[in-house]
C-alpha cells in the first residue's frame, strides 16, 4: 500500500512575523516529498514512524469534533498493520515535514473532508488552516496550520494576516535568470519550540516588540509584494534590510557558525540570508542577485536553488 505524494514547502518571507499579524508568502517544495505506506519488513525509521503515529491518532480521538472527525477505527487498523510515512522531508530543517504527514492522514482519514477540487473559498480555506492547526500542534505545542495547507493544496498562499489567507500565483521561473532563492545547509537539526520560547519571551520586551512592527514587519510586507509584483530591484534592496534585522535582533535563531556568512552576504551584497521557518539549524534561506557570485562566496556549503528568478 501506498498513498499519494505530499510535498515539503517553504515559507519565503513570514517566519516569526505571521505570528503577529505580518503577511507571508508560502511556496510548495517538490524536491522533498513523503508517503503513508504499509511495508512487508519495516526498518527502523519505518518502525518509529509507526510509534509516533499511534500516539498521533489518540491526540486525533481527542479533537474537537466540531472541527474535524475522522474515521479512527480505520485509521487505528491502518497504524496497527504497520502504516508509516515514508519521507524524504529532513526533519527540523524547517521544509514541513510534519505538515506534510498531517496533510496526509487528513487526505485519507477526514470525515467530510475539504477537498482540492472544490471552489476554495476564504472559509474554506481558513477552516482548513484551523484544522490543520490543531492537528499539527501535535508536534510543535502550537502550530499556524500553514505548513499543512500548503502540502495539502500544493498551491503557493498568500498571508495576509491570520484570518485573510488565499491561494496565490508566483511568478513563474526563468531559468536561465542569474538571480535566485537558494537553501543553505546548516548541518545540524533545528527544534521549533524552543526557538518559538525565545521569540514569546523576547515579545515581553517593549523594545523588541517595536522593532517587529516598525522594521521586521515593514520589510517582510514589503518583500512580499514585490515577490509577487516580481519587482526584482525592491525586493532585493527589502531582503537586504530583512537579512540585516534578523541578524541584530534574531541573533539566537542563527546557527553561530553562519554569523559571520550573514554579515559577510550584507556587506558584498553577494547575497542575503534569512531564517527558513524557525531558525536554530535546518535550512537558512538565500537570496541572491548573482547565483554564481554567491556559489563563490559561499564555498563548501551546501547550496540547493529553489527559485530562479
Amino acid at each position: 500500500m501506498k498513498g499519494p505524494l505530499f510535498y515539503s514547502k517553504i515559507l519565503l518571507f513570514g517566519e516569526y512575523g505571521i505570528i503577529k499579524d505580518s503577511k507571508g508568502l508560502s511556496i510548495p517544495y517538490n524536491f522533498y516529498n513523503g508517503a503513508l505506506k504499509v511495508d512487508e519488513n519495516p526498518s527502523d525509521e519505518a518502525l518509529k514512524s509507526n510509534e509516533s503515529l499511534k500516539r498521533f491518532v489518540t491526540y486525533l480521538e481527542a479533537l474537537d469534533k466540531d472541527l474535524v472527525s475522522f474515521d479512527v477505527e480505520t485509521l487505528r487498523n491502518d497504524v496497527n498493520s504497520g502504516m508509516y510515512f515514508d519521507s524524504s522531508i529532513p526533519q527540523g530543517y524547517g521544509v514541513g515535514s510534519s505538515g506534510a504527514l498531517v496533510a496526509a492522514i487528513y487526505d485519507k482519514y477526514a470525515s467530510n473532508k475539504i477537498t482540492v477540487l472544490e471552489n476554495l473559498t476564504r472559509e474554506k480555506l481558513l477552516k482548513l488552516k484551523a484544522i490543520f492547526s490543531a492537528m499539527e500542534s501535535f508536534f510543535h505545542g502550537k502550530s499556524s496550520g500553514l505548513d499543512p495547507l500548503n502540502s495539502y493544496l500544493s498551491l503557493p498562499i498568500l498571508i495576509n494576516s491570520k484570518d485573510n489567507i488565499e491561494a496565490t500565483g508566483i511568478p513563474s521561473q526563468k531559468t536561465e535568470g542569474k538571480g535566485a532563492v537558494f537553501l543553505l545547509d546548516s548541518g545540524i537539526v533545528g527544534e521549533t519550540a524552543p526557538m518559538v520560547s525565545i521569540f514569546m519571551e523576547s515579545m515581553k520586551n517593549e523594545g523588541f516588540r517595536s522593532m517587529l512592527k516598525d522594521q521586521f514587519i515593514k520589510h517582510t510586507d514589503a518583500c512580499v509584494d514585490d515577490f509577487l509584483k516580481g519587482d526584482i530591484k525592491s525586493l532585493f534592496k527589502n531582503t537586504k534590510q530583512l537579512s540585516k534585522v534578523v541578524l541584530n535582533n534574531f541573533k539566537p535563531m542563527i546557527p553561530k557558525q553562519f554569523h559571520e556568512l550573514w554579515k559577510k552576504g550584507i556587506e558584498t551584497n553577494d547575497y542575503y540570508l534569512k531564517l527558513c521557518g524557525s531558525g536554530g539549524g535546518g535550512y537558512i534561506l538565500g537570496f541572491t542577485e548573482n547565483i554564481d557570485r554567491a556559489k563563490e562566496a559561499l564555498k563548501g556549503q551546501k547550496l540547493e536553488v529553489v527559485y530562479n528568478f
